[in-house]
C-alpha cells in the first residue's frame, strides 16, 4: 500500500513512512494511493468476529507491506483486550426502535481516540526498534488526544513526547489526565491561545523542515493516517451488528477536527453501506458553515461544554477536499494556498456539490446541549456527555426516523464533563476505579506562550528531568 500527498509534491511513502512522517513535507496530509474494497461477502464475513479480528481484516490492506500479519494481529490483541475494558470494546446501546449509541469511551482515557492511540504506540516502537531510531512526538490536543497519546507512549525507550493544551480550556479531568504522568519521556505544555493556536504551532514546527529533520518529528494527531485507519474499524463492527451489508446505516458523529467522520467516509469507500454521515458541531461550527454556504473560513474559536469540538480549522477537512477535487493536489494548494492568505475560501461549485451529497451538518449551542443532557437523563437514565449530545440532537435533526438504523458516537465519558452534567442532570458522574485518585495525583506541567521559536527551544531541551 502506498500513500500520497493532499497536496501533490511529496513522495509518495508506505505504512512505516506515513507513520513515523505524520505531515507531508509539502504540508499535505497523507491518504492511501487507492482504497481497500470489501465486497458484501468480504463484510458478511465480520459477523460474529471479535474486535481485533475484525480490525485485522479492515487494517490488513492498508499496513501491507510494513508490518507482517503475525505482528498485525499480536498487536491488535493486546491493544484491543488488555487495554478496553469492555468486553465488546465498543458496544452498541439501543435507544429506540432504530436508534443506537456507539460507546466509544471505555479504553483507558474513557474517549474514542484510545481505540488509535494505544494502537499508535505499538507501531512506534515496532518501527523505532527496526530502525534503530528515536522519535519526538508534538502534538496539540482540545482535551482527549493528549491523554490518549501520552498513555499510549508514556514510558516507551525510543519516544518523547510534548502535548500543548490550551491554557484553562480543557477540562479539570482532561488535563489532570494528562499533567500526571510523570514519566521523563512526557512533557505537558500549556499555551496561551486556543486549541487552533497549539495546532498552528504543531503545523509551523512540521513545516520547518530543518527542525523537523533534527529532532526527528512526527504526529498523534489526526494528521496522522495510523490515527484514520483505527477509526475506520468501529464503523464496521457496528453496521455489521445491525444488519450490514443488507442493509444501510446512519451515523452522526461529533467532530471538530473531522478525523472520526472522516473515518466513517473512508469505510463507505471500502464498501460499507452508510446511507448518511451527519457532521455534528457546537457552535465552532466551521464544517456545518460550509455545507450551508460553500464557504469554509474560520471565525473565532468559542469556549463551549463540548471543549473537543472547539475548533475553527478542522485539519482532516483537507482529505476530503483531496477526493471532492478528483484527488488533483492543484486544488487543494490553491484552496490552502488562499485559506493561508485570507483565512478562507469558496468551494468550487461541483466540489460543494459533492461536499453536500455525501454529508449533512448541523450545530447545537449550549443550551441545546444541556437540554438534551437533561431530557435524555429523564427519558432514559442514560449519561451523555455534551459532545454526545450534539450527536443525539444532530441524528434526530438530520437522520430522521424510518426504517434505517441511526447511530450516534458517543465519544467520550461524562466524567470527563462532570461539571456540565451535573448543571444539566443534576448527578455527579463517578470516576472508573483506575482513575479514583485522580484529583490526589501530583501534576506536571509547563507554560508557554503561542511562540513558535520559543516552544522549538523548549523541544530542543528534550524531556523532563
Amino acid at each position: 500500500m502506498k500513500y500520497i500527498s493532499t497536496r501533490g509534491q511529496a513522495d509518495a511513502l508506505d505504512f512505516e513512512g506515513v507513520t513515523l512522517t505524520g505531515l507531508a513535507r509539502d504540508g499535505g496530509l497523507y491518504v492511501p494511493e487507492i482504497l481497500p474494497k470489501f465486497s458484501a461477502d468480504d463484510i458478511r464475513a465480520m459477523r460474529g468476529k471479535s474486535y481485533a479480528d475484525v480490525a485485522f481484516q479492515v487494517m490488513q490492506p492498508f499496513v501491507a507491506g510494513s508490518i507482517g500479519d503475525a505482528d498485525l494481529k499480536s498487536m491488535l490483541d493486546k491493544t484491543y483486550s488488555e487495554a478496553f475494558r469492555h468486553p465488546a470494546v465498543a458496544p452498541l446501546v439501543q435507544l429506540d426502535t432504530n436508534d443506537w449509541l456507539l460507546e466509544l469511551f471505555h479504553g483507558p482515557t474513557l474517549a474514542f481516540k484510545d481505540f488509535a492511540l494505544q494502537l499508535l504506540g505499538r507501531f512506534f516502537d515496532h518501527f523505532t526498534d527496526k530502525r534503530q531510531q528515536k522519535l519526538t512526538i508534538l502534538g496539540a490536543t482540545s482535551g482527549d488526544t493528549g491523554s490518549a497519546a501520552i498513555e499510549g507512549c508514556r514510558g516507551r525507550a525510543n519516544v518523547s513526547i510534548f502535548m500543548l493544551h490550551p491554557k484553562g480550556r480543557v477540562s479539570e479531568v482532561q488535563r489532570r489526565q494528562m499533567t500526571t504522568v510523570l514519566e521523563p519521556n512526557v512533557v505537558n505544555i500549556a499555551i496561551d491561545g486556543t486549541f487552533d493556536d497549539c495546532q498552528a504551532l504543531v503545523k509551523a514546527c512540521f513545516n520547518d523542515l530543518p527542525f523537523r529533520d533534527e529532532v526527528g518529528l512526527t504526529a498523534v494527531n489526526s494528521i496522522n493516517w495510523a490515527r484514520v485507519m483505527a477509526q475506520i474499524v468501529y464503523y464496521f463492527t457496528s453496521a455489521v451488528a445491525l444488519g450490514a451489508p443488507d442493509r444501510p446505516i446512519s451515523y452522526s458523529v461529533p467532530t471538530g477536527n473531522f478525523g472520526d467522520i472522516f473515518a466513517g467516509y473512508i469505510a463507505k469507500g471500502m464498501g460499507l453501506p452508510i446511507e448518511k454521515l451527519a457532521i455534528a458541531t457546537n457552535s465552532n461550527d466551521i464544517l456545518a458553515r460550509t455545507l450551508d454556504t460553500g464557504r469554509y473560513a474560520s471565525g473565532t474559536a468559542t469556549s463551549t461544554l463540548s471543549p473537543s469540538m472547539d475548533i475553527q480549522v478542522s485539519s482532516n477537512f483537507e482529505r476530503l477536499l483531496f477526493d471532492l477535487a478528483g484527488r488533483e493536489g492543484r486544488y487543494v494548494r490553491e484552496y490552502m494556498d488562499t485559506f493561508q492568505r485570507e483565512v478562507g475560501f469558496d468551494l468550487r461549485t461541483d466540489h460543494l456539490a459533492k461536499l453536500r451529497g455525501g454529508f449533512v451538518a448541523d450545530r447545537v449551542n449550549d443550551e441545546e446541549t444541556s437540554t438534551v443532557m437533561k431530557d435524555f437523563y429523564s427519558r432514559t437514565g442514560y449519561i451523555a456527555d455534551p459532545h454526545t449530545a450534539v450527536g443525539l440532537e444532530v441524528a434526530k435533526r438530520k437522520l430522521g426516523g424510518g426504517s434505517i438504523p441511526k447511530i450516534t458516537l458517543s465519544t467520550a465519558h461524562p466524567v470527563k464533563f462532570g461539571a456540565a452534567v451535573e448543571a444539566a442532570c443534576g448527578i455527579t458522574p463517578q470516576l472508573p476505579a483506575h482513575m479514583a485518585d485522580l484529583f490526589d495525583r501530583e501534576e506536571r506541567y509547563e507554560v508557554l506562550p503561542n511562540d513558535k521559536k520559543m516552544l522549538q527551544k523548549r523541544v530542543l531541551q528534550g524531556g523532563s528531568a
